[in-house]
């Protein structure tokens, strides 16, 4: 048995060089118009049994635009980043290069005090390791970091393979497998 997570990355909230670690702020402009133009080839997914999303406003409101109804999951939260929650990584780094270089350098430093690069990825991964394996199909909304995240854990990549992998808001992964054994599906597209 196995099962497919087809994860589409939440729209923008923000524009890139304005992003804050675990950013609650809900849907942009940019964002809704983002959503209006590929709406058409995300909607296919909607027929997934099962509709998850990420807590945050941003994933909530990505997904109710596409018609999934998605169940929000507190598993599919962003990265804990403790006391640097709500501020841009320029700001942190300004204030804080030393820690930033750690934070970047080993998976397991958490200079924060939230959650480390590797507890996170794992966390992510014990989410897609409890989907229910049914053959069935599951979508689910989440942070581009959550996307990241799940694609590390399934590819049994290093943790540091996490800042190569470059998620755009809509963009769409899907994985296929079960609990620790799961293989990157790529399909061809309308887009």
């Amino acid at each position: 048995m196995s099962v497919r997570v087809s994860l589409v990355a939440a729209a923008r909230s923000s524009a890139l060089l304005a992003e804050r670690f675990e950013d609650d702020r809900p849907l942009d402009h940019a964002g809704w118009h983002e959503i209006q133009l590929t709406a058409h080839t995300l909607l296919p997914l909607g027929a997934a049994e099962l509709r998850y999303c990420s807590p945050t406003p941003r994933s909530r409101a990505t997904g109710d635009a596409l018609g999934f109804a998605p169940m929000a999951q507190p598993a599919l939260r962003d990265c804990d980043m403790g006391r640097w929650r709500g501020w841009t990584l320029a700001e942190v780094t300004a204030g804080e290069p030393a820690a930033v270089n750690a934070w970047l350098a080993d998976p397991r430093s958490a200079p924060h005090g939230g959650e480390s690069l590797l507890a996170f990825i794992s966390r992510i991964g014990g989410w897609l390791d409890t989907r229910p394996a049914c053959d069935g199909f599951i979508v689910a909304v989440a942070e581009p970091s959550v996307v990241r995240a799940a694609l590390v854990y399934a590819l049994k990549a290093p943790p540091s393979t996490y800042w190569n992998v470059d998620v755009r808001p809509l963009s769409t992964v899907t994985l296929t497998g079960s609990p620790g054994r799961w293989s990157l599906s790529l399909e061809a597209g309308s887009r």
